[in-house]
Formats: C-alpha cells, sequence, structure tokens
C-alpha cells in the first residue's frame, strides 16, 4: 500500500534557532510534491522529519492519517518503508554490485533473490554493464545512480530525494530524474524531492511547496505554482528577485 505523508503544525529549533515554525502539507499517496525555497529555510529539515530521522520540537508527523515518532517500534517499521537518496552518495569499499545489494543482505533476503533484485536495480539506472567493478571507480553522476538503485533495491513506497541531482552533468541529470518518474509510475510510490532546480520541480513534481519563514507559504499544482501563483513572495521568487 502506497503511502500518504502529513506534517501538522511542525517546528523544529536548532541550537535556538527557529528553522520550522508551525509547517503543515499534505502529500497524498502517490504524489511527486516539490519543495523549493531560498537557501537555509529548512528544506532539508522537512525531509529529515519526514523521514523520521530527527524528532520535531512540535507538532506531528503523519503516515496514512496516524501520527509516528522517532524512536517508537512503529517508526522503525516506517523507516524500513522509506529510502532517502542525498546530494553527496555514500559508496563502500565494495563492486558496484554489492554497494547495491548490501541493504538487501541486512535483511536477510536469500542470494538467488539479492542477485535477481540487485541486477534488475542497476539495469534499472544503466549500470548493469559496471556491476562487479569498484564503485569508487564510477564517476560522480554513476555514483548517484547507484544510490539511486541502492534504494530503490528495497522497493520503498516512499522515496525522499535531497538535491539530488546537484552538480551533476545533463546527461546523469536526465537518467536519474527518468529513473525517478519510472519509479513512481511503476510502483506508486509517494516521492518527496527538495531542489533548487525549479525546472526539475516543473519536469518532476504534481505539486509545488515554497518553504519561506519556516512555513509553507504556497503548495499548488506544478502549472499552477510556476504560471500563476497566488501570493507575491512566490512571485518574487520564482522570478529571481528573492535571493537565494
Amino acid at each position: 500500500m502506497t503511502i500518504s505523508l502529513a506534517l501538522r503544525g511542525v517546528q523544529k529549533r536548532y541550537a535556538g534557532k527557529e528553522v520550522l515554525r508551525g509547517v503543515d502539507a499534505e502529500i497524498p499517496a502517490g504524489e511527486i510534491f516539490g519543495v523549493v525555497g531560498p537557501s537555509g529555510v529548512g528544506k532539508t529539515t522537512v525531509l529529515r522529519l519526514l523521514d523520521l530521522l530527527e524528532t520535531p520540537d512540535a507538532g506531528e508527523i503523519h503516515y496514512h492519517g496516524r501520527a509516528v515518532r522517532r524512536g517508537s517500534l512503529e517508526s522503525l517499521e516506517q523507516r524500513r518503508r522509506m529510502a532517502m537518496i542525498m546530494q553527496n552518495p555514500t559508496t563502500f569499499r565494495a563492486t558496484v554490485f554489492e554497494n547495491v545489494a548490501y541493504g538487501l543482505w541486512l535483511r536477510g533476503v536469500s542470494e538467488e533473490d539479492i542477485r535477481g533484485r540487485a541486477f534488475a536495480a542497476l539495469d534499472f539506472v544503466g549500470l548493469l554493464e559496471r556491476a562487479q567493478e569498484p564503485a569508487a571507480q564510477l564517476s560522480g553522476g554513476e555514483q548517484q545512480r547507484g544510490a539511486f538503485a541502492r534504494a530503490a533495491v528495497l522497493r520503498p513506497e516512499v522515496l525522499f530525494l535531497d538535491e539530488f541531482t546537484s552538480n551533476l552533468d545533463p546527461a546523469n541529470v536526465r537518467l536519474l530524474e527518468e529513473a525517478t518518474k519510472r519509479y513512481r509510475k511503476e510502483t506508486g510510490a509517494t516521492v518527496v524531492i527538495v531542489t533548487h532546480n525549479l525546472f526539475q520541480a516543473k519536469r518532476l513534481a504534481d505539486r509545488v511547496g515554497l518553504l519561506l519563514d519556516g512555513r509553507f507559504i504556497e503548495v499548488a499544482p506544478t502549472h499552477t505554482f510556476f504560471e500563476n501563483p497566488s501570493r507575491p513572495e512566490t512571485r518574487a521568487f520564482l522570478s529571481g528577485e528573492m535571493a537565494y
């Protein structure tokens, strides 16, 4: 079953500084939801809270209408159904295949299933021919595609993408964006993407939310968000009048 997400009045402070001050958002199951906004407004914090890596100081994170708190038994089960791809992927000192298969080994999947699923995931991102090579020999873009395969092989029902194509060449950006759309289409997964690339948000997202001053000030279907935003702050952000 695909997972719906919600943030209810979520607040978060770091070292006394209020980063999020009452974030509300509804993310329906199966949606690609884009989060945009200036640097430092808490976009990655939203992802980390949704992924139950951090606990809000106030408010609640909901999955299928139920509040879940980090550290509970329910949160552990929930986290097993989610995956996050960061801006800078971690690569183990092993082959490309072993990097992708690692999560399956931890979960006790049979060797036969591991081989089938890992090779399928590598094929999904165009890395099948590199399977037995050291992962450290991959280019930056290939390593990020490997990170996508390592997440996808676990068949997460929610995929969090944090600037996952930042600083990559156009060819790898295209491959990763196509992999994202295809993964959602084939699995029905819910996807939340944080990006500074407004064109990417426009290409991928069903809806987009602008995070500003600690909350979402506008959330709208992608076409409306970019072509007919309702808030002056959104128009200023899209036109470049609001500096990053």
